[in-house]
């Protein structure tokens, strides 16, 4: 009985070796042309690839190249004969595009185990794949399994279809947003729009009508009509990120906003209601920015009817190798990348690392390392985990991370030539904040930058 799961899709001349394989459990389906190549592969999902590559012109690589990467994630083997690997720009074709190859004449033996093999590592990369997270985790598209995440899922269930107003805590890069929209898509509301506003990239100046808008001539500048972001979200949910960025002024009306449910247009005294639930992040501490004067206690209080905690990545007890594993498969996928994984020490070290970048961080560094990765297994170098002031050992937490976190931020403005823009959006923060946290470490005035 031919085994279903070993499904190899071929196309090129006949051989007979090929043919063969059907008695090895091999469910064969050949194609005869590129467009043919593209069907099976949407009809039939197989497990691996071989091509018979009899030709090394150019045009005709070009539309191999351009089928192969349609039919990713699908592992090719190549069938070829030792003058195509002759050809520098076949070769690098072979190396950069398939798993193995095979040289003619074809090994019947030879051929079976390197196809045995590719499909060996497929079956493997699936199983580990359905290991990641437990099914239900994936609508949230956040993944972990530490108690801390596993909690968090729970608060979400429990929130996501009331419709009070939530403040969402948590440091840069814990994933604030993607918790906003799995509030909002698990919503009575989902069917409406989801609009999210960055309160700390809003020029002071434009605040008020980026978030109530404007009528036309109500200022300099203002040609036409414009809908205000939380009107835009009518029905829906509004996500104020960075809520502790808010001039003062403005936070007086958006508890307005929150009291009476209606919104006033720059330019216009008429009021328009506005039926939209409010989701609100920071990650500064609001009860003291209420002490310093620097946010309205009132307004606090109206956002944070419901709050929701999210945990930094180095408090999430095993949930680092697990994220860092599946960006990595996201990665080299997209990169055709050959490197296999992670070296120990990389894996030892990412478990040490303080993460002041939380997320984020991780995301980067694993997309940074794929690319320039020289080996097979990445390192602690191609993570730029190899400096003792990475780690987590030595001092107390807070000193380790706002070490760590200084550290990052000198890098990264050094990386971006001390392009202030460039160096917040590699840190995914707003520009407002990246120059707050630059007065916090003295970096201006001590030209560190």
């Amino acid at each position: 009985m031919v085994d279903e799961g070993k499904r190899l899709l071929y196309t090129g001349a006949d051989f007979p070796e090929v043919s063969g394989l059907s008695s090895y459990a091999w469910h064969i389906y050949q194609a005869d042309s590129v467009a043919d190549t593209l069907a099976l592969h949407k009809n039939v999902s197989p497990d691996v690839g071989l091509i018979y590559l009899d030709t090394t012109d150019q045009t005709t690589l070009d539309q191999w190249e351009e089928c192969l990467v349609a039919c990713h994630p699908l592992r090719w083997v190549a069938l070829v004969t030792p003058e195509f690997l002759q050809c520098r720009e076949c070769a690098e074709f072979i190396y950069k595009y398939f798993e193995d190859y095979h040289t003619l004449p074809i090994d019947e033996e030879r051929l079976r185990n390197t196809l045995g093999h590719v499909h060996g590592m497929v079956r493997l990369k699936q199983t580990l794949s359905q290991q990641d997270v437990e099914p239900g985790k994936k609508s949230y598209q956040m993944f972990g399994q530490s108690p801390q995440m596993n909690e968090l899922f729970r608060a979400i269930e429990k929130v996501a279809r009331v419709d009070s107003p939530v403040l969402l805590n948590g440091e840069s890069g814990t994933g604030k947003e993607l918790v906003a929209r799995a509030l909002h898509y698990h919503s009575l509301r989902s069917n409406g729009p989801f609009v999210a506003v960055n309160c700390g990239a809003l020029p002071e100046n434009l605040v008020q009508s980026e978030l109530f808008g404007h009528e036309k001539g109500a200022f300099t500048g203002a040609v036409s009509r414009k809908m205000g972001k939380i009107e835009a979200a009518s029905g829906g949910t509004v996500f104020l990120d960075e809520v502790g960025d808010l001039p003062y002024e403005a936070q007086a009306n958006l508890l307005r906003f929150l009291q009476e449910g209606t919104i006033e247009r720059i330019g216009n005294n008429a009021t328009t209601s506005v039926d939209v639930r409010v989701l609100a992040a920071t990650h500064v501490d609001l009860e003291s920015a209420v002490e310093q004067g620097r946010f309205r206690e009132d307004l606090f209080y109206r956002l944070n009817v419901l709050r929701l905690n999210l945990p930094p990545l180095r408090e999430r007890e095993g949930d680092i190798e697990l994220l860092a594993n599946r960006f990595f498969s996201i990665f080299a996928e997209k990169n055709s990348s050959k490197v296999k994984g992670f070296s120990k020490q990389a894996i030892k070290l990412m478990k040490h690392h303080a993460w002041p970048g939380n997320v984020r961080e991780l995301i980067n560094r694993v997309q940074r390392a794929v690319i320039m990765a020289e080996s097979r297994l990445i390192t602690p170098q191609d993570l730029g985990l190899d400096k003792d002031h990475n780690s987590r050992a030595g001092g107390s937490l807070h000193d380790v991370r706002h070490h760590a976190e200084k550290q990052v931020i000198i890098d990264t403005l050094s990386s971006a030539n001390n392009n202030v823009s460039e160096a917040s959006r590699i840190l995914g923060i707003s520009r407002v904040t990246l120059y707050r946290l630059m007065n916090k470490y003295d970096l201006v005035r001590n030209r560190l930058f």
